[in-house]
């Protein structure tokens, strides 16, 4: 297993999410002690840890370094500046909790947003967006790139120009740090795949036949979560099958997720597991297993959405999942993009440990990942 840096969690995340994985077993009651142990350990042991390196092989730096100084806030309110969010595709709540990351932040730094655009994952519309993001003049643009090729020169004209570039997750091709772009921010998404692996393989008692649905792009992030969790089973769990890997393109990811799950159902009457690369895709896994009438499906995904935590809170076939804390990865990219107006130096990646969610912790990581209550929906779903 991949150990590359080590620090302590931003808001005691993980510890949290690592006393919620040590606390018993799931409703099905199928989990073996020794397999428990095995997944516990592992997972105490990665507490802190960002397992991934960057887009282009970069180490990874803790949030810390784009902190300001009171001093560095005040000199960047008096400059007035303007920035732009280009997202890869908004309305779930991961994109949200960025926007509200940056919203925030930006705003305590005087800085206006003067557009949030949200292209749908089309390579093209994002080309688009960033051309009529550009005649507003924004000194920053925050924006995760659809397609590292099909938007190369979308992004590099904008640098040339020179505005103050910060991407999340991935970066365009041919663009350089520290010369056309400020630096790259990024939850631990290798670190995701091996905590939702561990996760799946303990609530399986570390045997049985799984399905593994994949995120099939060149999407730098999505690629990270399937390696990782695909390593760890491989490696850690040799009792548990990958029977059947699929990939899905989109744009109706849980519908794709659907109709491979239940595909799946029919040719593996013994299917026990599935893991989904994020919680959308896992929505269309669920909805397939309800239709079969087979809720002991045990789930694994990535991202805290509102329907895998109602499912997470109602011990509802989603057995665990690893969080970013993409709000904090917008006020980070807000901090790295205000330093850059300063002249100051940024590392190319940044990176934000991985929060192991369980039934158990469910409602205290929606807080750390949102930073705001969890939905009634959800509280309202939570069964002892």
């Amino acid at each position: 297993m991949l150990r590359r840096l080590r620090w302590i969690a931003p808001l005691g995340a993980l510890a949290l999410g690592l006393a919620a994985c040590s606390s018993g077993t799931t409703e099905a009651g199928d989990e073996d002690p020794q397999v428990s142990t095995q997944a516990d350990e592992a997972l105490a042991e990665l507490a802190g840890q960002v397992l991934a390196k960057g887009p282009r092989g970069e180490d990874p730096e803790p949030a810390s370094v784009a902190d300001l100084t009171d001093d560095e806030v005040a000199q960047v309110k008096e400059m007035g500046a303007t920035a732009a969010i280009v997202m890869h595709y908004g309305g779930n709540d991961w994109a949200n909790a960025q926007i509200a990351g940056l919203t925030q932040r930006f705003g305590e730094l005087g800085i206006e947003i003067v557009a949030t655009t949200d292209a749908d994952f089309d390579p093209g519309q994002q080309v688009s967006d960033i051309e009529t993001v550009m005649a507003k003049k924004p000194d920053i643009i925050v924006s995760i790139p659809t397609d590292p090729v099909a938007t190369s020169a979308a992004y590099q004209a904008a640098a040339d120009a020179g505005v103050k570039l910060v991407f999340m997750d991935n970066v365009p091709d041919g663009l350089e740090a520290g010369t056309d772009y400020v630096s790259v921010v990024s939850a631990d998404n290798f670190g995701n795949g091996v905590v939702s692996a561990h996760l799946l393989a303990k609530a399986l008692g570390g045997a049985g036949k799984i399905g593994v649905i994949y995120h099939e792009a060149d999407f730098f992030v999505t690629q990270q979560r399937f390696q990782g969790f695909k390593d760890t089973i491989e490696s850690e769990y040799p009792d548990i099958e990958i029977v059947d890997e699929r990939g899905i393109a989109g744009p109706d990811f849980a519908g794709d997720a659907q109709s491979v799950t239940d595909a799946w159902l029919t040719q593996y009457a013994d299917l026990d597991g599935i893991w989904a690369v994020w919680d959308v895709p896992a929505e269309g896994v669920m909805a397939a297993a309800r239709s079969a009438g087979r809720s002991d499906l045990k789930i694994a995904t990535e991202d805290l959405g509102t329907n895998v935590a109602i499912a997470l809170a109602a011990k509802d076939m989603v057995v665990g999942l690893g969080a970013q804390v993409p709000f904090d990865q917008g006020v980070t990219e807000a901090n790295l993009a205000a330093g850059a107006l300063l002249g100051k130096t940024a590392p190319p990646y940044v990176a934000l440990s991985a929060l192991p969610v369980t039934h158990d912790n469910v409602l205290d990581a929606w807080q750390q990942v949102y930073h705001a209550d969890p939905p009634s929906e959800v509280t309202d779903s939570f069964v002892d």
